[in-house]
């Protein structure tokens, strides 16, 4: 058994006592039984279909225990406002919470955005027709997105969000739809 699976079995004090014991503090850490292999983390993959512009993403966007530069800037591409044409740097965190929500629902299907990014133009126009939309959105700075999966219960997306218990989760069941973020964990239920 190697250290770190003794160390989630609670075993790890006593035996890391013992063994330093027998070997020494030194040949303990360098104990070649006892060192667990560094394996690379697999490929997280996204796939993204912009309902607006008809683009699409479907790919690693992170490999080899990093981001992809060229793969995030087709996320960034694809999740610019259609409005104004404005690309802004999204929040690979934001990557990171979809590609953990698509795990959890077991979809094949990609996430239809129905907002990415939005500058502040068109979150002005948006917050001054609707009520629902924030004076200074998360959309803005690349942190948000609006999205539902074709084939997945509303409320089956909304639930897998909420169980990550990271940023704000919105459920937009008229609009069909549930907004993402990676600002301050929160939740609301809109129209």
């Amino acid at each position: 058994m190697q250290r770190r699976e003794l160390l989630k079995l609670g075993l790890g004090a006593g035996v890391s006592a013992a063994l330093s014991t027998t070997f020494g503090s030194q040949a303990w850490a360098q104990a070649p039984f006892l060192t667990a292999p560094v394996l690379p983390a697999a490929p997280r993959r996204l796939a993204l279909h912009n309902l607006h512009t008809g683009e699409s993403f479907d790919e690693a966007y992170w490999d080899g225990g990093r981001y992809v530069p060229d793969a995030v800037e087709a996320v960034n591409r694809v999740l610019r406002d259609y409005r104004t044409g404005d690309v802004h740097t999204m929040d690979p965190r934001l990557l990171d919470v979809l590609h953990q929500v698509h795990g959890k629902i077991g979809a094949d299907r990609p996430f239809q955005v129905i907002s990415g990014y939005r500058s502040p133009k068109t979150n002005a126009m948006l917050h001054e027709r609707s009520g629902q939309v924030a004076s200074h959105s998360l959309h803005m700075d690349g942190m948000a997105i609006d999205v539902r999966v074709e084939g997945v219960a509303l409320d089956h997306l909304h639930k897998a969000a909420l169980d990550l218990g990271q940023g704000g989760v919105g459920f937009y069941p008229t609009s069909n739809f549930v907004h993402m973020d990676v600002g301050r964990v929160r939740r609301w239920n809109g129209a």
